[in-house]
């Protein structure tokens, strides 16, 4: 084989591995008063403020505010609630990322309890901090109470773009309600890709848990499908129980998003995960 062929199948063999690795660095909570890597003008209370402009230091060490800008729900309009009256925040979740082949910052805010909503209040915010910072754009992901990055937190579709992984949750004595949210850049902008609804159970005889994965699978598109996996596992526990534990089963279901050029959008090939949600909801 040339050498300039064999580089080429080496590179192609080798891509979607690479891609991986940059899509493996988990967030990161930096302290609000701390500056920017590589920068000594510019701190994250700096990026919080476009976010909510009154934020200041009290005497406890955490920073408070008043109410943040306005913003949409990256659901729709029809989705989220108000955010509380005063915000409170210790730290940021900060993930470095890709987006049209340029160097983004994506931190995610959770400001607390919706003043009208069962969910939280939380900003995804994205920022070009390349030069003098600028706030890109800013959407509420909250979902359900608490709201993160879902490690690591970002997944990359390419070698020039990446997508976030967000999960809001909330638990209660037996359960865990947990919804995964996954958001792609385009033009600078936060659009949703798809929202996925689990849930885990336990109780004296057994634990049912599911649990999500994402992967990258290069197809010779602008961007990757991403493959998403539930595996829904149901076994005993090590309680004493008056009833019979069940047996040990385990199964994935799994969706594939593929890029679709005419629509500028990911398109699912099956309504697994609707299905998974309907299912889920009988036991709540």
């Amino acid at each position: 084989m040339k050498p300039v062929l064999l580089r080429f199948v080496l590179a192609s063999m080798l891509l979607p591995w690479l891609w991986a690795v940059a899509g493996a660095q988990a967030a990161s909570f930096p302290d609000l008063d701390s500056a920017l890597p590589g920068r000594t003008d510019v701190t994250y209370l700096d990026l919080a403020r476009m976010i909510i402009p009154d934020l200041a230091a009290d005497k406890n060490g955490t920073y408070q505010g008043g109410l943040p800008i306005d913003m949409r729900h990256i659901e729709g309009p029809d989705s989220g609630g108000s955010p509380p009256e005063t915000s409170s925040l210790s730290n940021a979740e900060v993930l470095s990322i890709k987006a049209g082949g340029k160097d983004r910052l994506a931190i995610l805010f959770d400001l607390g309890d919706s003043s009208d909503s069962a969910e939280g209040y939380a900003v995804l915010a994205l920022y070009d901090v390349t030069a003098k910072p600028k706030l890109l754009d800013q959407a509420n992901v909250a979902l359900d109470r608490n709201t993160y990055f879902q490690k690591p937190g970002k997944l990359a579709i390419g070698a020039n773009d990446d997508i976030l992984t967000i999960e809001s949750s909330h638990s209660n004595s037996n359960q865990n309600y947990m919804i995964d949210s996954m958001v792609m850049v385009a033009d600078d902008k936060l659009k949703l890709i798809d929202i996925i609804y689990m849930l885990d159970e336990h109780v004296c005889a057994y634990s049912r848990t599911q649990e999500i994965a994402f992967k990258a699978i290069a197809e010779g598109r602008r961007h990757a499908a991403i493959k998403v996996t539930v595996t829904d596992a149901t076994g005993p526990t090590d309680d004493p129980c008056d009833e019979a534990p069940p047996k040990v089963t385990s199964h994935r279901i799994s969706v594939t998003y593929h890029w679709n050029k005419k629509r500028s959008r990911y398109v699912r090939d099956s309504d697994a995960f609707k299905r998974l949600a309907a299912e889920n909801a009988k036991r709540f």
